[in-house]
């Protein structure tokens, strides 16, 4: 029970705090040209981009490096693709904000809160699910797909 708590508190830290704040070292200009690139590349096909761009430049190869081995190590490979995405979503959320009206800007900022609950509360669960440390990476993977998703998906929205 006191470990299942402990892994509880963990993931909650993983989603509690901005990526910015969870991560132990900053993407790269590399790691971060490479996603901005790739997502300009697809711009016009979201699920393009997602294939492409999502894990295949930063996250992956991370992982494969021996300081990615343990399950904090990978997590760290997941918050550190996820600080790229978070940063283009909140540029890609405040570029739509300006091509809207009030009502728009109104109804947008309701649709990005439905979604940050959505996707804390999807994430959160492999922590009710699998109950074990290997929550804490997939909980990563997942807020970065889901944030890479989003901000993809935003920037759509504003070639419209």
């Amino acid at each position: 029970m006191a470990a299942r708590i402990a892994l509880g508190l963990a993931i909650a830290l993983v989603f509690a705090a901005p990526p910015a704040d969870a991560q132990t070292r900053k993407p790269t200009a590399q790691e971060v040209a490479a996603i901005r690139n790739c997502a300009t590349k697809y711009q016009d096909n979201v699920d393009e981009a997602e294939r492409q761009c999502v894990f295949n430049l930063v996250a992956d190869p991370c992982t494969k490096r021996p300081e990615a081995s343990s399950n904090l190590g990978t997590t760290d490979c997941y918050r550190v693709e996820w600080v790229i995405w978070d940063n283009l979503l909140n540029e890609n959320f405040k570029t739509l904000m300006k091509s809207l009206d009030d009502q728009q800007n109104a109804k947008l900022r309701a649709m990005q809160q439905a979604w940050i609950a959505y996707r804390d509360s999807t994430c959160n669960f492999y922590m009710d699910k699998i109950q074990g440390s290997m929550a804490i990476s997939m909980g990563a993977a997942c807020a970065t797909r889901e944030t890479a998703r989003r901000a993809l998906l935003l920037r759509f929205f504003d070639q419209l």
